[in-house]
């Protein structure tokens, strides 16, 4: 098998690059020259992007947009479709996309938001691209996590939220970055001996949109933190080294932070809790 030679001409997937940590990451890995695929759900959005990160890349970047709406399940497997016909090789998957809200609110496949778009998405979206992936290998999947993770727990026995809603959604947002650690950790064992690595980070308390969305009072607060938080470059930073570097070819199932792996939480680290999480995404996402 090749050996990982970084990210240039290689083609990388990256969901949530339109804005934050995906948009810087998207910059930097078009400066090294890889060949992007950005998903994106706004198209005024999208083209800012783009404008950046050809600005970035310079004249001969080549990036393409792919539309999705990461809460619709249908909307998933249109992306993961049009994806497979155009892209012989998929090098680098980054499910990057993700969001807190303050409100519970359901999707169209009646999950619950956070649930669906931080969790469900990447679980789904890297099941229909897989065997794609593995034929590309060297190949890496890149999953943005968050610290947030420490102190929550999976409700296996409440998994829509429907038994309550605490602390404006960040209880939530908390168990769905648990999820993304726990995928990562299943992942990474069904593709030991595949040339594919699986690994997630914690980006930093970072100045971007994030929580923005959730109304005058979290966005002000947003505001008021601004000041202490890294910027969207320092936060994109571990997921541009996960994806480039070749100091971490051999890293698989790691939970990375500032470009080291880090422990996570006891919750994060049950093996049980990650198949039984892995079973029951299967389910909810109808996947094998």
């Amino acid at each position: 098998m090749q050996e990982w030679t970084g990210v240039a001409g290689k083609r990388v997937i990256i969901t949530g690059a339109t804005g934050g940590i995906g948009l810087a990451a998207a910059r930097e890995l078009a400066h090294r020259g890889a060949l992007l695929s950005i998903v994106a759900r706004s198209e005024a959005r999208a083209a800012a992007a783009v404008e950046q990160i050809r600005t970035a890349g310079g004249p001969r970047t080549e990036v393409e947009v792919l539309f999705a709406d990461l809460s619709s399940q249908a909307s998933i497997r249109k992306l993961a479709a049009e994806i497979l016909a155009k892209h012989p090789k998929i090098d680098v998957l980054a499910n990057n996309a993700g969001g807190v809200n303050s409100s519970r609110r359901l999707t169209e496949d009646g999950f619950e938001l956070t649930w669906a778009v931080n969790h469900l998405a990447p679980f789904l979206l890297t099941a229909l691209l897989i065997d794609r992936i593995e034929a590309s290998a060297p190949a890496r999947i890149i999953t943005t996590s968050s610290s947030a993770h420490h102190g929550a727990h999976i409700p296996f026995d409440g998994i829509k939220a429907d038994k309550g809603y605490w602390t404006g959604g960040f209880s939530r947002y908390g168990q769905t970055k648990l999820a993304n650690i726990l995928f990562t950790t299943e992942l990474a064992r069904r593709l030991e001996g595949t040339g594919v690595t699986a690994n997630c980070f914690h980006p930093g308390f970072v100045a971007s949109g994030f929580n923005r969305n959730n109304g005058g009072l979290m966005a002000f607060g947003m505001t008021l933190a601004r000041p202490f938080a890294r910027s969207t470059t320092k936060g994109a930073d571990t997921l541009v080294w996960l994806a480039d570097s070749t100091a971490v070819s051999s890293e698989n199932g790691g939970y990375f932070a500032n470009r080291k792996r880090k422990q996570p939480s006891s919750a994060a680290r049950d093996a049980a809790a990650a198949h039984r999480l892995w079973e029951l995404s299967a389910e909810e996402t109808q996947s094998a």
